[in-house]
C-alpha cells in the first residue's frame, strides 16, 4: 500500500514537473519572438492541455512499479515555430535549456523546504510531507538530468548543436526522429559495460549529496 501511495504520488508530481518544463519552454519562447504556444492555450498549467497518456502516466507507472532505477516520462511538447524566433539556432537553445533549468529551480526549492521540515519535524505525518518534497526533488533532478542528455530530441541535443557547424547540426538534429529508439535501446541494453540508467542514477545520486541530502 506504501509502495503504491509512493508510486501515485511520484506520477502526480512528475506531471506537474513536465508541465512546469513545458510551460518554461513556451514561456521563453514567447520572450524570444514565438507566440505559438501562448496562441494555442499552451501556456498554462491546466494538466487536460498537456497530458499524455502514454508519456504522461502509463510509462512513468510502469517504470517506477517495476524498481527502475530512472524514472522518465513527458508531457506533450509545447509547440515552437523556429521561425519565429529572432536568432535560429541560439534562440532554439535558449528555448531548451529552459525547460531542465525549472526542474533544476523547482528541486532546489523543494530541497530546501525537505531540509526545513526534516530539521522540525515532529510525528509520522511530518515525516510523509517531507518524503513528498523529497520524491519532488527526485523527481526533478531526473527529469533535469535526462533532458540534457545530448541525444536528440533531448533538449541536450539542441545546446550540443551550438558546437557543430550549421549542416552538421541539421544532420544530428534529423536523429530526433529515432532518438526515444536509441534511449531506450540504451537504458535496457548495457554496451561495453555502459548503463544509461545507471548513469543517470549515478548523476542523480551525486546531485543529491552536493545538495545535502
Amino acid at each position: 500500500m506504501i509502495s503504491l501511495f509512493s508510486a501515485l504520488i511520484a506520477v502526480i508530481v512528475l506531471i506537474f514537473s513536465a508541465i512546469f518544463h513545458e510551460v518554461a519552454h513556451g514561456y521563453v519562447a514567447e520572450r524570444l519572438g514565438d507566440p505559438t504556444a501562448r496562441l494555442l492555450g499552451r501556456l498554462t498549467l491546466n494538466p487536460a492541455k498537456h497530458i499524455d497518456p502514454i508519456m504522461s502516466i502509463f510509462l512513468p507507472l510502469i517504470l517506477i512499479l517495476s524498481g527502475s532505477p530512472v524514472i522518465f516520462g513527458a508531457a506533450k511538447p509545447v509547440p515552437i515555430d523556429p521561425f519565429n524566433l529572432k536568432e535560429g539556432r541560439k534562440d532554439i537553445a535558449l528555448v531548451s535549456i529552459a525547460g531542465p533549468l525549472t526542474n533544476i529551480l523547482i528541486a532546489v526549492v523543494a530541497a530546501l523546504i525537505f531540509r526545513l521540515i526534516s530539521t522540525f519535524a515532529i510525528g509520522p505525518s511530518f515525516d510523509i510531507i517531507a518524503a513528498i518534497f523529497l520524491i519532488i526533488v527526485q523527481i526533478n533532478l531526473l527529469l533535469a538530468i535526462f533532458n540534457l542528455i545530448p541525444i536528440p530530441p533531448l533538449d541536450g541535443s539542441k545546446v550540443f548543436s551550438l558546437l557543430l557547424p550549421e549542416g552538421l547540426s541539421i544532420a544530428y538534429l534529423s536523429l530526433g526522429s529515432i532518438g526515444f529508439f536509441i534511449l531506450f535501446f540504451l537504458l535496457l541494453f548495457p554496451i561495453g559495460g555502459f548503463s544509461l540508467g545507471q548513469f543517470v542514477f549515478n548523476l542523480l545520486t551525486i546531485t543529491q549529496r552536493l545538495m545535502g541530502l
